[in-house]
């Protein structure tokens, strides 16, 4: 889920780029610093924004840089058990799909893809049912739940999150149309 919240901080300026622009600097150096890692809720830092200086800079005796206090907007992600993500189909491997939603991949496992016995195509990059015949190739785009969430702290981007599409409503949009379909036609109420 995203979320934005107002933060404060500290930048430090160092010695060699006091001579240019110093609120573009400060700016810069606190999206390098802030954006793309976990705070201490375990949200991912998308990225900052609207960054204001908060009064001057201090010099630390024995340091030449400056370190400037700063308050700024920020766009969080985080992930929850039991939500609900749209995500597209970005690898195919042998034990399932890595879906991308947000700034994280997860894992969809094969065993979490369908109630079929399923084909994987590492080649080709997908997987085929093999009653059903349908299939999740890379490019797909995905309603998926989240499963499990295991955040790494100091690689964000190597978190472990599991997904789903097993249940009613979920899958490759066009599986979930399809049943949509089968159930207006039998005359089923249509959520």
């Amino acid at each position: 889920m995203y979320h934005a919240i107002s933060r404060k901080s500290v930048v430090r300026v160092p010695p060699d780029r006091l001579g240019e622009g110093y609120e573009e600097v400060v700016s810069q150096l606190a999206r390098n610093q802030i954006e793309g890692r976990l705070d201490n809720e375990g949200n991912m830092i998308v990225m900052i924004y609207d960054v204001a200086l908060d009064g001057n800079g201090r010099v630390v005796h024995g340091d030449g840089g400056v370190f400037q206090s700063i308050s700024y907007e920020a766009l969080l992600f985080s992930p929850a058990v039991q939500e609900v993500v749209d995500a597209h189909v970005v690898d195919v491997i042998e034990f399932g799909a890595f879906l991308r939603f947000g700034p994280f991949d997860g894992l969809l496992h094969i065993s979490q893809i369908m109630d079929d016995k399923l084909d994987v195509d590492e080649g080709g990059k997908r997987i085929v049912g093999k009653e059903t015949k349908r299939d999740l190739k890379v490019g797909d785009k995905v309603r998926a739940r989240i499963i499990s969430v295991s955040l790494n702290e100091k690689s964000p981007k190597d978190s472990r999150i599991g997904l789903t599409t097993r249940q009613p409503g979920l899958g490759k949009f066009e599986w979930i149309e399809e049943d949509r379909s089968k159930k207006s036609k039998k005359g089923e109420v249509v959520a």
